[in-house]
């Protein structure tokens, strides 16, 4: 699932191509949104921002109206230059947007929506989401309120995926994060320390903020989906597991990672 560095990044090359500029053709070639009448709603509106958070992407439109993506599984964003080959079959787009010689492409998803400002401002898969980790400003008081608001016997590496908790952390962070802090997935949000918790989103800021502005090759790979090989801290043999309700595979280290 891409996560909110992905997002961010992808918001960040919509906006350079997009924000201000009124799209010169908007094309919805999937089935799923060709009733929708998106380029008639959106024609001659200008893009007034684009902007992210946590694992949600949203291009605002004049005239109030907002253009709401999340990826989840399987989604995509690309942004090139017009006649580019895409990296996903034509047929798998939902919306194209061109602008002086760019196209911004959303390929699946599948949550892609067109809504109102409020709508989307209200609804209760955004009003509910906590901190964006990857946000300009962020309130240690308010993340720790909402973590030790949340089921104290969880392990901490599933609380991490838990965006009512903070936004923007998927599996692949949550792995890397609790390796690089030397912290065990698996022991319980009760037993780690306010000091511990403020510390660990730290990094995670450092580390996601990093990934934004470097790609996917920054993205570290200590530990995620590398079960069986040594820890290349210890040795040990990294392990993964299933976590949480989801079972979402965790990768760690028991040999270092307490």
């Amino acid at each position: 699932m891409p996560e909110g560095d992905t997002i961010h990044r992808a918001a960040e090359r919509i906006r350079a191509v997009l924000e201000g500029r009124v799209p010169e053709q908007i094309l919805t070639p999937h089935p799923r949104h060709r009733a929708g009448r998106w380029p008639e709603l959106l024609a001659g509106r200008a893009v007034r921002s684009v902007d992210a958070h946590g694992k949600h992407l949203f291009l605002r439109f004049e005239g109030d109206l907002t253009l709401h993506s999340h990826l989840r599984m399987t989604g995509l964003w690309i942004v090139c230059r017009e006649g580019q080959r895409w990296r996903r079959s034509p047929r798998r787009a939902w919306l194209v947007l061109r602008s002086e010689g760019w196209e911004a492409v959303e390929f699946d998803g599948p949550l892609l929506e067109l809504t109102s400002d409020f709508r989307a401002r209200t609804d209760p898969r955004v009003a509910l989401l906590g901190q964006d980790v990857l946000g300009e400003h962020f309130d240690d008081d308010r993340f720790l309120a909402r973590l030790r608001a949340s089921d104290q016997t969880r392990g901490i590496g599933d609380v991490l995926l838990d965006q009512r908790v903070v936004a923007g952390i998927g599996n692949l962070w949550k792995s890397e994060l609790c390796f690089a802090a030397g912290i065990d997935p698996w022991r319980s949000v009760s037993a780690i320390s306010d000091e511990e918790a403020v510390a660990l989103l730290g990094l995670a800021r450092k580390l996601m903020r990093e990934s934004v502005q470097s790609g996917h090759s920054a993205r570290p790979r200590a530990v995620y989906k590398q079960a069986r090989r040594p820890c290349p801290r210890c040795g040990t043999p990294i392990r993964g597991r299933g976590q949480g309700e989801d079972a979402r595979t965790t990768f760690w280290c028991p040999g270092c990672q307490r």
